[in-house]
């Protein structure tokens, strides 16, 4: 390796749909060949992007993604009938263990460590050895949305609730520098927007919403608390705009703990936590502020 050649550990965070703009940091990185990944930790949405990227299948992960419409997510969300998830998650994560194989961590040409969240004890998991289908299932496992990971007697679930920017498992490695990539930037007004939809999507969007709400309304009818409720649907906005409170206190202060080398802020408006079909948007977007963090150090 050259001297201007620079060996990166890079962190991923969570933040759902946002999370997708850490494909374009990993397409900026690719590009400018004096930057190479070689080691990568994730939570959450991070840990997917990750892990898809050290087992060499971004590529096809990339563009099943960016074809996903507003109609399509909906239709991937397959319901659990469970007290501990609303979701099972088994047609994301059938489609993603397609695209993945049977693959272990500790195989991976870079290293690589998933973060989980063990729900009984409270208490951090870093997952650096296994099936990585199975770090990935428990690193998103989003509390009362995905149905939680029995893993190694231990009960898992989303890992940014406890760390949502895991520097810590990248402060044993050798490499030259540390780059982080938040998903709770501050907000900015010019990414505010109104989407339009196409009309063909419109009408089975809304069937399949109806049938989601019908869903929820009929467990909170069990529950009694179907009275003076607001539109059963309005539950996944509570539910994401609550982790999002929750995770974007915590990643402020982990930045502030750990302070990686450089840090690449994707603004908590950028997009909703289950808009994954603005795929090509995010990953544009992570291009963006890549070269805007990065682009000084490629120069000198």
């Amino acid at each position: 390796m050259s001297h201007s050649e620079r060996e990166l550990s890079l962190v991923l965070g969570s933040g759902g749909a946002r999370g997708l703009a850490q494909i374009g940091v990993i397409r900026w990185l690719e590009k400018n060949s004096d930057f190479h990944i070689r080691s990568i930790a994730g939570s959450s949405m991070g840990g997917l992007i990750g892990g898809i990227y050290a087992a060499g299948k971004l590529d096809l992960y990339e563009e099943w993604v960016t074809q996903l419409s507003k109609y399509d997510v909906l239709r991937l969300l397959d319901f659990a009938f469970s007290r501990s998830g609303l979701f099972s998650g088994e047609r994301i994560m059938g489609k993603l263990e397609e695209m993945l194989g049977d693959v272990n961590i500790e195989d991976l040409p870079i290293t690589f460590t998933a973060v989980a969240t063990d729900i009984e004890s409270g208490r951090e998991v870093w997952l650096t050895s296994g099936s990585l289908f199975e770090a990935i299932r428990a690193s998103i496992a989003i509390p009362t949305v995905f149905t939680p990971v029995k893993r190694d007697g231990r009960l898992l679930v989303d890992g940014g609730l406890l760390n949502p920017v895991p520097v810590a498992p990248t402060l044993r490695d050798s490499t030259s520098m540390t780059v982080a990539v938040s998903l709770s930037g501050r907000s900015e007004e010019a990414l505010e927007q109104t989407e339009s939809e196409p009309e063909s999507q419109t009408s089975d969007q809304n069937r399949y919403r109806r049938a989601i709400g019908q869903f929820i309304e009929g467990l909170q009818e069990k529950l009694g608390l179907s009275d003076n409720l607001e539109s059963a649907i309005d539950v996944f906005d509570i539910i994401s705009r609550s982790i999002e409170s929750m995770q974007n206190s915590i990643a402020r202060f982990r930045i502030a703990g750990y302070n990686p080398d450089h840090l690449i802020d994707i603004p908590v408006n950028a997009c909703g936590i289950f808009e994954f079909h603005r795929a090509q948007e995010m990953i544009d977007l992570g291009y963006e502020r890549a070269e805007r963090e990065l682009g000084d150090i490629r120069r000198r």
